[in-house]
């Protein structure tokens, strides 16, 4: 049994999932009411999990978008409602504290990476980011002869936005292999980078089988060469420890969603001298210095790369959601994960026709088949047993290729995670199983 544990802002996996913090009115302790399995506890601080008839719903889909704590909920209805203003342009003093709010998530959100609040840009999500390095530095930095280096594993919106650039530019692109296990084979892409590489990008956690990148070695492989490295940090930010000055890395990008924050909002991290040096992507408001007839001179970086009015709520919603993971403590969510993907592999593994994908050590994610199983036909029995999981390419269809399957049923773990929820799971896989004969 997963043992809970005691110290201030860690999980306690046996009691829904949630955290124990002394203050009962602190941001920290509204992310620490789960107590009990009970519906209308676990409505209190995660309402997405509560059924209507007060039973909890199952959720595993946590690396397709994460249930929002409701202190994220709160702080995005403040700022919709009694705090709302415009931000950068108001003369009033609304505008003047919700214009501090938003820079002060700006704050939070790189400094839950390590990075500095100039060398932030909020996008649309991680999707628009990498688009953004791509149409940005990749179109004024790449030419043909020019390489870039991606691997197996990449989620589509770390393939496409290569592909359309190679297709304007004539840069070649260059796929590492992955390890038996599914880990992305740094040995190869040490065997594979030459100067002519100019861009390495990899996941730092894979979405399907949720193995981890040994980030300090890739980066390192990057730079021997000459090549900038941008790493995926979707699923790893939620769970992982980041220190991007550590890492040494050059872009990194990430998504609010998956970090139990609102979605439309992402962030993208550039070394302040690389960001600098990059030209504007969009044009309009806010993004400019000086407009006339003849000429536009730019805003400095970031807010040169964030033309129109900005996602200021989903901003707001964005650092409330950091300074939930923040106060969870990362460490104790990459535990609780872990030991709850360990605790499903063991049970599924034990069952006949199930394979299993990915690494044991695998963070927060399980991806899996069934023999003689569409995943979305168990997606739909599992449905009815009151579990979400994910089925299908999961936005990787070259890896499923990689595979040898056209899909995948995946298993998500987040902080309101607990071992109820692989319980039902294993018990709605055995009626699927028996169902299909």
């Amino acid at each position: 049994m997963t043992q809970p544990v005691t110290a201030n802002n860690t999980l306690h996996p046996r009691e829904g999932g949630g955290l124990r913090q002394p203050s009962a009115t602190s941001p920290e302790a509204a992310a620490s009411k789960v107590s009990s399995g009970a519906g209308a506890q676990v409505a209190s601080i995660w309402p997405g999990l509560a059924n209507p008839d007060g039973t909890r719903w199952h959720y595993l889909d946590t690396a397709a978008t994460a249930q929002k704590p409701q202190v994220v909920i709160d702080a995005m209805t403040r700022a919709l409602g009694s705090d709302y203003a415009t931000v950068h342009r108001g003369v009033y003093a609304r505008s003047a504290d919700m214009t501090l709010a938003f820079e002060c998530a700006r704050r939070k959100v790189a400094g839950l990476i390590g990075g500095a609040e100039n060398e932030l840009v909020f996008t649309r999500g991680a999707t628009e980011a990498i688009n953004l390095v791509a149409q940005t530095w990749g179109q004024q930095n790449l030419k043909a002869g020019d390489r870039i280096l991606i691997s197996t594993l990449e989620h589509h919106a770390n393939i496409v936005p290569w592909q359309m650039l190679r297709d304007r530019t004539g840069v070649d692109i260059d796929v590492c292999p992955l390890t038996e296990d599914g880990q992305i084979d740094l040995d190869a892409a040490q065997r594979m980078l030459t100067p002519a590489h100019k861009l390495v990008a990899f996941a730092h956690v894979s979405n399907v089988l949720g193995s981890v990148l040994d980030a300090p070695r890739a980066v390192a492989l990057a730079h021997n060469v000459g090549a900038k490295i941008l790493l995926d940090g979707c699923q790893s930010v939620a769970r992982l420890t980041v220190d991007v000055k550590a890492l040494d890395a050059d872009f990194y990008v990430f998504s609010a969603h998956k970090l139990y924050g609102p979605t439309g909002i992402g962030a993208l991290w550039v070394k302040a001298d690389i960001l600098d040096a990059m030209p504007p992507w969009q044009g309009g408001g806010a993004m400019i210095d000086k407009v006339t007839f003849e000429r536009t001179t730019y805003a400095p970086a970031p807010q040169r790369f964030e033309a129109g009015t900005p996602a200021i709520v989903e901003a707001i919603g964005f650092g409330a959601a950091v300074d939930f993971v923040t106060a969870q403590g990362l460490p104790a969510i990459h535990a609780h994960e872990c030991e709850l993907v360990a605790k499903a592999r063991e049970a599924l593994g034990r069952m006949n026709s199930v394979k299993l994908f990915g690494p044991e050590d695998s963070a927060g994610i399980l991806s899996f088949a069934i023999e003689g199983v569409h995943p979305h036909d168990l997606g739909t029995i599992l449905d009815e047993e009151g579990v979400a999981i994910r089925a299908g390419h999961h936005c990787a269809q070259p890896l499923m290729a990689h595979l040898g399957v056209p899909a995948t049923a995946r298993a998500s773990f987040g902080i309101y995670s607990d071992e109820s929820d692989i319980a039902v799971l294993v018990r709605g896989i055995e009626r699927t199983m028996r169902i299909f004969g």
